[in-house]
């Protein structure tokens, strides 16, 4: 994930974060962020820490809409988080940089250099996000746990270009994101590695002889 401060030294960093009047939040592990954040125009970033953003279905069940780490870029105006049914919970200490959306895009901060690359960065950013959440759209539509676990190493193998992937935290994250079914996730990936397509090892996972492997999901 791309640095929203890319490009900027600590000086210029300092002084956009003083012209944006930002500020700094700290949160304990398991405590709920976005009960700080009930504001629709505000945009933060995970300076520190590993968070989710959660939402709660009519069934009561919790569905991952996003794991958020060092870099992330999260508030209201991509998620509609001011809504009663979704949390962002901390998962370990994390800080929090917020800025006020009316003074991110006050015209008169185009001209300051700092600004406009900051702004670049985010442009970049949100792009990215949104090419994220239609791949994942994606993998969701697949009709069973084999070709949602095919579909997501594929979508990993495009995006790093490696045929070892890292989970960012866990299997029980994994089977939130793919929404399915831990336990039968986990039949899965036992029959995917019986069957010699990947290799597991803590949480990094090989993909064995990756064209049988992309073969075998389409046929």
């Amino acid at each position: 994930m791309l640095n929203p401060f890319e490009g900027l030294s600590s000086l210029q960093r300092a002084r956009l974060l003083i012209k944006l009047e930002s500020h700094i939040y700290n949160f304990n592990k398991n405590e709920e962020i976005f009960s700080k954040l009930k504001n629709t125009n505000i945009l933060c970033i995970l300076i520190e820490g590993h968070a989710k953003i959660i939402k709660t279905n009519d069934l009561g069940e919790e569905i991952l809409v996003e794991e958020l780490f060092d870099n992330d870029v999260f508030g209201s105006n991509f998620y509609g988080i001011d809504s009663s049914d979704c949390q962002i919970i901390a998962l370990e200490p994390c800080k929090v940089l917020l800025i006020d959306y009316n003074k991110l895009i006050n015209i008169k901060n185009v001209n300051y250099p700092y600004y406009n690359i900051f702004i670049f960065n985010l442009f970049q950013i949100i792009n990215d996000k949104f090419k994220e959440n239609n791949d994942r759209i994606l993998i969701l539509t697949k009709k069973n746990i084999r070709d949602k676990l095919l579909a997501f190493f594929e979508n990993e193998y495009k995006k790093n270009h490696s045929q070892v992937i890292y989970l960012p935290s866990n299997f029980k994250n994994l089977a939130d994101y793919l929404s399915i079914n831990r336990s039968a996730m986990f039949r899965e990936l036992k029959s995917l590695k019986d069957d010699k397509f990947i290799k597991i090892n803590g949480k990094k996972i090989t993909l064995l002889h990756i064209s049988s492997l992309m073969n075998n999901y389409y046929v």
